[in-house]
């Protein structure tokens, strides 16, 4: 029996996909890629411009009944022809990390998501597009599903034994069911606490909290800053590993490995998260520890990015409202008769 040794390429291309806007076409998308083979979107809602997540996966708020298109591009970077399976595969949010399921194990989304080409021929440097459709059930139940669109090519066992290599790409989706404005997005960031590894390496831990709606993929960075008289120090921004992902109501660690050593404080740790638009800023008081992990220590959120997000909300709804009436007002005055 042949070993099979799957390598999947985790970085996934995608865009926010409403059920209704404007699409916009990018000059350059987000895109994965392994092996010479890749995948990326080709379309994006124009709405979503200033949202980064927004141009990494497929995110939809739909409800039952809803059908939805969106184009993705799949190329072959290699001089040598490429033969391609594109198939749907389901997904789940689990230990704090979006994991996707073997081969071509299904669940509700990706039978739900259906793929108008299966097998795609690509020539050397040739891309090629394939469109995907998502139909809700009229029954569907509210919720939060999981999945991914994969682009897949496989490497045949050499016929004396040895193992077969099947190379994948693949684009995250994350689709809400439910009538009404989506769920909204949000988190707290709890405490932070200090660490020391076994090597020495200084490492700080944010607890975060998803008490939104939906699912959040975060990132980030942490500032340092010491006072001691008349001198200030400080370190940093360290970034934060990537790889989070929380389900809504998870609770769990974000972690910082510090890329330089700094004493051991007390420091003022200023810890910022996001998740797309969704963005958190946190402080405390830590030092580390010689060896081992120190105390937890309450963060304090910032509540100025609250102020800031809700002036911005209320902004996008007084334009919006303005934008409405203009148009009811124009559509008016085409409708009355002319007294010339």
């Amino acid at each position: 029996m042949h070993l099979r040794t799957v390598v999947a390429a985790l970085l996934a291309a995608g865009i926010l996909t409403p059920a209704a806007g404007t699409l916009d076409t990018p000059a350059q998308a987000a895109r994965s890629s392994a092996s010479g083979i890749g995948i990326r979107l080709l379309e994006a809602p124009v709405a979503a411009r200033a949202d980064k997540r927004a141009w990494t996966y497929i995110i939809d708020h739909l409800a039952p009944g809803s059908v939805i298109h969106r184009r993705v591009e799949v190329f072959n970077t290699t001089g040598s022809p490429k033969q391609l399976s594109i198939y749907t595969a389901a997904a789940q949010i689990r230990d704090r990390k979006f994991q996707f399921a073997a081969d071509h194990t299904a669940n509700e989304l990706s039978t739900w998501t259906t793929l108008d080409r299966h097998e795609v021929i690509l020539a050397p440097q040739g891309r090629s597009a394939v469109t995907a459709t998502i139909s809700v059930p009229d029954d569907a139940a509210p919720g939060e599903r999981y999945a991914m669109i994969w682009a897949e090519t496989a490497k045949a066992a050499p016929p004396a034994g040895g193992v077969a290599q099947i190379n994948r790409v693949g684009i995250r989706l994350y689709l809400d069911v439910g009538r009404g404005n989506p769920p909204a997005s949000d988190f707290t960031i709890d405490s932070l606490t200090a660490q020391r590894s076994p090597t020495g390496q200084q490492i700080v831990l944010a607890q975060v909290h998803n008490t939104g709606g939906r699912a959040l993929d975060l990132s980030g960075d942490l500032k340092l800053t010491s006072s001691s008289g008349s001198l200030h120090h400080s370190a940093g921004p360290f970034k934060v590993e990537t790889g989070t992902t929380l389900a809504p109501g998870d609770v769990g660690p974000v972690t910082v490995a510090l890329t330089e050593q700094v004493p051991d404080g007390p420091w003022r740790a200023r810890m910022r998260l996001e998740s797309g638009l969704t963005k958190r800023t946190a402080e405390a008081t830590i030092q580390f520890p010689a060896t081992g992990t120190a105390q937890a220590v309450k963060a304090e959120m910032d509540t100025d990015s609250y102020l800031v997000l809700a002036l911005v909300i209320g902004v996008l709804a007084a334009l919006a409202a303005i934008t409405f009436l203009l148009i009811q007002r124009k559509r008016r005055s085409h409708r009355e008769p002319s007294n010339a």
